[in-house]
Parts: structure tokens; C-alpha cells; sequence
């Protein structure tokens, strides 16, 4: 039946929505939260009243990434939405609360294990390195750099640069550079913003520094993705240290893919692999094609939000959201084209089919796709023999259904996934630790936590 409803969407047929709760489900939810949770403690700008709640279903807003739905839906069932969207916005801070784990034990198939709380106290945190000593870094989307030590005492690092935290912009990635014992060198990527003749614009940029004590100093920027926009949307911003030694980070969209993501001369929908100074390795696979960004490592991305290399292969990994399913892992190749918007597995959020193509020749497939989306955050492969059935499978983030998904892997298939810990909330980030143990960030209320396997 499934097969049937999603052939009738990619054809162009619109679902039949006359019930509020179903339009939430199939059009809100992906962003808003299947229980409204999106809504919680929200900042309204454009008003809360019923105008302004119609106003912003008929007319989205393209700064934010939200399409409009004017035509999308009848008078009837937009004046009912509303209505559904103001009771569920009152109940909003109970539903999180019914939805919120209730016992730290984890049972899965082959484990069951233990959440320790090692970091609380922010609201978002982004991600997390470990220091040689095994001390752990840990970004706040707000701006802020925490070192956090081995008593889970937390102290502020001084030096981040001025971010954009607005939207889905802000602090977002940590990576120790893997000389770190001898240079003490940290890598941060973030939302940055300018001030130009249109307004205010923003990109994704990414800094070196050296960490001294609990301060960042000599602070150079190494990367900028131009041009900047006016969305604060699509950042993308991991990063990942391959076996070369070079640096790969993620850029998204920006919410422009039909000019971005298939077009060389910027770097917007691409992973981007540059030296640790931010100069450009010589076999970079467009440096010698005329007008492209010599940066560029793969194009037609949408928005990649986690990026891990292979402890096996050397290979680089990454995954993306995709607009309403279509969210993908892939096996990042230089030079390939990875198909957004051209081909994918996902509608857009009106439900209007984006394209019809699922796949076309000298673009590459995902290694998995998840419809619906799942809302795919940091990733990591398991090292070491500490977690049972788990040796070198995948570990993703979901933010949207608030869980760990296990990948297991067979050479470069993924043939079995496994949900664990649902309803733990919002994952932004899973890291294997220098000492065997898998950490995972959790956002709102932010914590980070260990699986600590029982025996």
C-alpha cells in the first residue's frame, strides 16, 4: 500500500488531506515534530495569532525554508489546520514531556547498556572532539565553546568567532587536527554573516586555532563558501579528517539547489576537501576546470549533516536531508555528482513532486535512503570490541523521530538497520571516544551521553 501512495505522489497525484492531523503528519511534521515539540519555547516572529498562523501557511517564508501553501490546500482545510496548529502549540510542552525516556537502560538486539550523563547545562549542543588527555570539546549552536573534564566540570572557551545563530545557522562542528600533541591545533565551522549592499548575507566558513588552556588563539579562517545568501538555511558544516590528511567539509544548498548543488562555479551543495592551511590539494578534481571552484570534492548535495571516515576502507561517508523522504548515505567519491535536485526520493514539502527522476546516468545512487525522512544528523562507525554485533557498523543521529540508528554493514552495504534508544530526543551527534565508548549529543534539553555497555 505504501509503494502504491508514494508511486501516486512522484506521479503528481496530491493525497487526499481533508483531516488537520493528517496534513500535519504528511506536511508539517518532517520540520515541526510529529507532536508539534518544534513549537516549544518558540520566539515568534510573524505572530501567533490565527492571521498570522494563515498567513505563514499560505505564504511560507524563503528565508527560513518554508515553502508556501496557498494552493496546496482548500480554505476549509487551511482554516482547520490553524485551529489544529493552536491546540497542539498549547499542549506542546507536554507532549515532549510524555515522549522523553523514561529509564536509562538500553536493551537492543545484542546489548543492553547504560545512558551516562557526561555534559548538560546548554540548550544545543552541535558536536564533540576528545583532546588526547581524553577531555572533551563540546559546541554550542549559540556560539560558545565548552571544554568539559573529566568530573563533567565545564569551563568556556574564550576566542570562538562572532557566529550567526539564527535559523539553522550557528556553532556547529569541532575537529582535532590529528597532529594535535604536537601543534594544538582545533578546527571549528560555522554559520558566519556580512553585512552587504542587499543586507545581510551568510556562508558557511570554517577556522583554524590553536587551543591554549581554555583560549583559541591565532584564529585564522581557512575556508569560506561563496556566494553568500540571504537564507539561513543548508549550511551543511561538518568536517572530517580523511586518511590523506585533508580536511573535508560539507556545504548545503543554501536552499537555492537549482543554482547551486549541479553548478561548479560555487560551493554551495557540495563536500569541499582543502589543506590544513585552507590552500587547495593539487588533485582535487576540478582544480584544472576553468571557472569551478577548485574546493569542490563532489557535487549534487542537498544538505549533508554527518560525514565520518571508514576505519576499514578509508573511505568517506556522509548523509543528507532530503526535502519530505529521500534523506540519503552516501560513500563520497571525488568527482562524482550525487544527483540533487536532478534525482531523488523525496517530494517537496507541498508535496508537489520536485522531480520524477530516481535515478540517471553518470549520477550516483545512495548506499540507503530513508522515506520517511528520518532527519539525519552526525554519524560514526563503531570501533573496537566493546559493543557486541556492533564491530565497524554505522552509527546516524535522527532528529526528527529521536533516536540512534544502527547501520550494519556488509563490505560497503548497508543490509540491516536497527533502532535504539527511541524518544532519548533530539540526536545531533555520535562520536566513538578515545576510550572505546560511544558518546551521543542530544539536543534541547542538551546533553551529552555514554553507552556504557553492561555486562
Amino acid at each position: 500500500m505504501f509503494l502504491v501512495i508514494f508511486s501516486a505522489f512522484r506521479s503528481g497525484g496530491k493525497p487526499v488531506a481533508d483531516k488537520p492531523e493528517v496534513i500535519w503528519a504528511k506536511y508539517c511534521s518532517g520540520c515541526h515534530g510529529e507532536q508539534m515539540e518544534a513549537f516549544a519555547d518558540r520566539q515568534w516572529k510573524n505572530g501567533n495569532s490565527d492571521s498570522a498562523l494563515l498567513a505563514s501557511i499560505n505564504n511560507g517564508n524563503a528565508e527560513k525554508g518554508m515553502p508556501p501553501f496557498a494552493a496546496t490546500f482548500s480554505d476549509a482545510e487551511k482554516k482547520e489546520l490553524v485551529a489544529y496548529i493552536q491546540g497542539g502549540i498549547k499542549n506542546a510542552g507536554k507532549y515532549i514531556t510524555q515522549e522523553k525516556m523514561t529509564s536509562p537502560i538500553v536493551k537492543t538486539a545484542n546489548n543492553t547498556f547504560k545512558l551516562d550523563t557526561i555534559f548538560g547545562g546548554i540548550k544545543n549542543p552541535w558536536s564533540m572532539d576528545f583532546l588526547p588527555d581524553g577531555e572533551m570539546l563540546v559546541t554550542d549552536r549559540a556560539g560558545k565553546l565548552f571544554l568539559v573534564k573529566a568530573n563533567m566540570d565545564k569551563q568556556e572557551i574564550a576566542g570562538v568567532p562572532e557566529v550567526r545563530a539564527a535559523g539553522q545557522g550557528g556553532l556547529f562542528d569541532i575537529k582535532i587536527d590529528p597532529a594535535y600533541p604536537t601543534n594544538s591545533t582545533v578546527y571549528l565551522s560555522y554559520a558566519k554573516a556580512v553585512t552587504s549592499d542587499s543586507g545581510l548575507v551568510k556562508t558557511t566558513a570554517v577556522v583554524k586555532a590553536r587551543l591554549e588552556g581554555t583560549m583559541l588563539k591565532d584564529v585564522k579562517e581557512i575556508f569560506e563558501a561563496k556566494p553568500y545568501q540571504k537564507t539561513e538555511y543548508h549550511y551543511g558544516g561538518r568536517l572530517e579528517f580523511g586518511k590523506d590528511g585533508y580536511l573535508y567539509v560539507t556545504v548545503g544548498d543554501r536552499g537555492k539547489h537549482f543554482v547551486t548543488s549541479q553548478s561548479l562555479d560555487n560551493d554551495g551543495g557540495k563536500v569541499h576537501r582543502i589543506k590544513t592551511d585552507g590552500s587547495i590539494p593539487a588533485d582535487n578534481p576540478f582544480v584544472k576546470v576553468k571557472g569551478a571552484s577548485a574546493s569542490v570534492y563532489s557535487i549534487g548535495h542537498r544538505n549533508p549533516q554527518g560525514m565520518a571516515m571508514h576505519p576499514l576502507t578509508g573511505d568517506i561517508w556522509s548523509n543528507e536531508h532530503g526535502p519530505r523522504g529521500g534523506d540519503e548515505v552516501n560513500i563520497v567519491k571525488p568527482g562524482k555528482n550525487y544527483g540533487w535536485p536532478v534525482i531523488t526520493w523525496g517530494l517537496n514539502y507541498d508535496g508537489t513532486v520536485l522531480s520524477k527522476l530516481t535515478s540517471k546516468p553518470g549520477m550516483e545512487q545512495p548506499i540507503l535512503y530513508w522515506v520517511p525522512s528520518i532527519a539525519p544528523s552526525g554519524m560514526s562507525f563503531v570501533k573496537g570490541k566493546k559493543y557486541k554485533g556492533w564491530e565497524n557498523a554505522l552509527l546516524v543521529g535522527s532528529l526528527r523521530f529521536k533516536y540512534l540508528n544502527v547501520c550494519y554493514l556488509q563490505g560497503n552495504k548497508i543490509v540491516k538497520e536497527e533502532t535504539v534508544m527511541k524518544n532519548v530526543g533530539r540526536v545531533r551527534d555520535v562520536r566513538m571516544g578515545p576510550d572505546g565508548f560511544v558518546y551521543v549529543i542530544v539536543e534541547d534539553p542538551g546533553y551529552v551521553f555514554r553507552l556504557t555497555p553492561m555486562l
